[in-house]
């Protein structure tokens, strides 16, 4: 047999789309040619496969090798075709069987004595090639990750001539379990608990309305009041992750890391860039796209320090996904769209000194100043933050006692579970995602909810997108209660939660 055909995976985004890799021996004068839009990696897969094959002893043609990588219009890069690549030039001259070929898809670089190197993106294919029925051969170093797809057939291998023993029959490789077993089991995963952070039991209350209900969070406050703590307390209140969110945050992290450590399984991603990162480093970008900060928080937090030092061009960039949830990113030969479903929790000062209300009153910035210093952050961003609150400095008798009743995460985690299961019962998905239609529908209100509704639209100056914010809130502060209806406290408190449309 001169032709062999075996399937592979590239990465284009998110997705894993199917590779065909035709392999073609002919007569003619020895050359090896790989056609199909390769990458420079991918070009020079022909001489990593040449040695790889000699130093098995294995015989490569004096012939014409020609490599087809299909479709020809999908960019192919890395050195993840080398095993198929290697193999379809075995099946082609006849060194091992091609009847079972079809069974598998294939992935793995090879080094030039035969071994396998692990490749990056390998839960990603995975994630996309379990819909095939197809099993998955790759490099042992990437099956632990690629086996937290429940229906996936895995097996790892640890060079090109152990893989030729299982399509010969002689020693079968094992299907891979033992890693993905434990990680899928595994629940108890660890976070800072919010009983550290002592006073601060309005800011509190707000990150449970947000974890309850998916809402985005603003906290201004001076400097050492324990926004950065509550933050990073946050991800310890949200509700544990479903399968298949789990899995769709480590398909990115493995997609950008190179791979996922499968200790962080289930666990909620807890990004914090710095303000000087750039609008590429946060919504994602390159040559080749890569996933940037939001899409590495998918399911999990985004938090932004010192919101208002960030460049304005680049805080303006997230608008757009806190809308739609995804990001796509277009250069002149490539077009990729990633997730980026994250819930943004955000920290500034509220001021240039960022003593503006201190109790110390060291604040001597001038109207003029503020207004400057927080018009760094646009309004139409503002608009899109569900909430905008206060965190004052903690009085020094209240930070200098020792605490001893305060609320753990884990029973606040309760009531966060209960309404967010409630919010799915309900309309599967939380109130934050709510539809026009469907806030018309849910968050119905009575005609004392709604003249106080009115008086802050005409106070406030609300826009339509604040006040469907409002309503949203208003139905999680509902859901956390266990009311069924909207009544004019849960109004009342919604409305607190719009600190800077009080400016």
């Amino acid at each position: 047999m001169s032709l062999a055909v075996l399937y592979s995976r590239a990465l284009s985004g998110i997705q894993a789309p199917l590779v065909t890799v035709e392999t073609h021996i002919a007569n003619g004068l020895p050359s090896f040619t790989i056609v199909g839009l390769p990458d420079t990696e991918v070009k020079e897969s022909k001489d990593r496969v040449r040695s790889a094959l000699q130093n098995a002893q294995f015989k490569i043609p004096p012939q014409r090798i020609t490599v087809n990588l299909a479709p020809a219009d999908l960019p192919k890069e890395s050195g993840r075709f080398d095993l198929p690549i290697a193999l379809g030039i075995l099946a082609a001259t006849g060194q091992i069987p091609s009847d079972r070929l079809d069974q598998y898809e294939w992935a793995g670089e090879l080094a030039l004595t035969g071994e396998l190197r692990p490749i990056h993106g390998a839960l990603a294919m995975t994630y996309n090639a379990s819909q095939s029925g197809r099993s998955f051969v790759l490099p042992q170093q990437n099956a632990a990750e690629a086996a937290l797809v429940n229906n996936a057939t895995i097996y790892g291998a640890q060079s090109l001539l152990q893989i030729c023993a299982h399509l010969t029959g002689q020693t079968p490789l094992p299907i891979y379990r033992n890693g993905a077993g434990n990680a899928t089991g595994k629940q108890n995963v660890s976070y800072p608990d919010l009983d550290d952070v002592k006073g601060q039991a309005h800011a509190k209350r707000a990150l449970e309305i947000a974890a309850a209900g998916g809402h985005s969070l603003l906290m201004i406050g001076p400097p050492g009041t324990g926004k950065s703590m509550l933050a990073n307390r946050f991800p310890g209140i949200l509700p544990p992750m479903t399968e298949v969110e789990a899995l769709e945050s480590a398909a990115i992290q493995s997609l950008a890391f190179g791979s996922f450590n499968i200790e962080n399984w289930k666990k909620r991603p807890y990004r914090a860039p710095h303000h000087t990162a750039s609008g590429v480093a946060l919504v994602g970008g390159g040559s080749h796209p890569r996933p940037g900060e939001i899409s590495l928080a998918m399911h999990g937090v985004l938090f932004l320090d010192e919101l208002a030092e960030f460049d304005r061009k680049v805080l303006e960039v997230l608008r757009e996904p806190l809308e739609s949830g995804k990001i796509t990113i277009s250069r002149a030969a490539r077009q990729a769209e990633f997730p980026a479903q994250f819930q943004l929790i955000a920290a500034m000062n509220p001021c240039m000194c960022g003593y503006l209300g201190h109790p110390s009153g060291r604040c001597h910035c001038t109207p003029d100043q503020i207004a400057r210093y927080r018009g760094r952050i646009s309004g139409p961003l503002l608009d899109r933050i569900d909430m905008q609150i206060e965190v004052p400095a903690v009085p020094q008798q209240e930070l200098m006692k020792q605490q001893v009743a305060a609320e753990k995460s884990s029973t606040i985690r309760q009531r966060v579970e209960k309404a967010h299961q409630l919010q799915l019962d309900r309309q599967g998905k939380t109130n934050s995602s709510l539809s026009v239609k469907e806030i018309d529908q849910l968050c119905a209100l009575d005609s004392a909810s709604e003249n106080l509704l009115k008086q802050a639209i005409n106070r406030l100056n609300l826009s339509a997108r604040a006040y469907h914010r409002i309503l949203k809130l208003a139905r999680t502060i509902a859901d956390l209660a266990g009311s069924g209806t909207i009544t004019n406290q849960h109004i009342a408190e919604a409305i607190q939660y719009r600190r800077l449309d009080k400016q």
